[in-house]
């Protein structure tokens, strides 16, 4: 009898594999205001984030790569020279920022209590 694919059988693990890795959550949600180029989309996971200064091109070019397969976002290719490349979301990328945004605001919330908790056993 033949196994049912995991990632079929459970919608957690599904979303799961389409999210991981560090960038993917945070590339969606800079396009969520519309198109980017590639280094419009690198200088925002550069902004702001410590520990993001080292993002390699290979690196964000994989994760561009594995949202465009996942279709979450699409690649356009101008096919000028220099080269001029556009990433924006899909229909279903575009289905996918309230999550991002429910993430981001349970973030926020979070960090707020941590903070608070940390100032008041000061």
């Amino acid at each position: 009898m033949a196994r049912a694919n995991p990632a079929r059988a459970c919608p957690v693990a599904a979303f799961q594999k389409m999210i991981s890795g560090k960038y993917k959550l945070r590339i969606v949600w800079d396009l969520r205001d519309g198109p980017r180029r590639y280094g419009e989309i690198r200088s925002g996971l550069l902004r702001g984030a410590a520990g993001s200064a080292e993002i390699t091109p290979r690196v964000l070019s994989r994760e561009l790569k594995a949202l465009t397969q996942s279709g979450l976002i699409d690649r356009k290719d101008f096919g000028e020279v220099p080269p001029k490349v556009e990433y924006r979301l899909t229909r279903k990328g575009k289905s996918f920022v309230p999550v991002v945004a429910a993430i981001r605001d349970w973030g926020e919330r979070s960090l707020s209590e941590a903070t608070a908790l940390v100032d008041a056993a000061e």
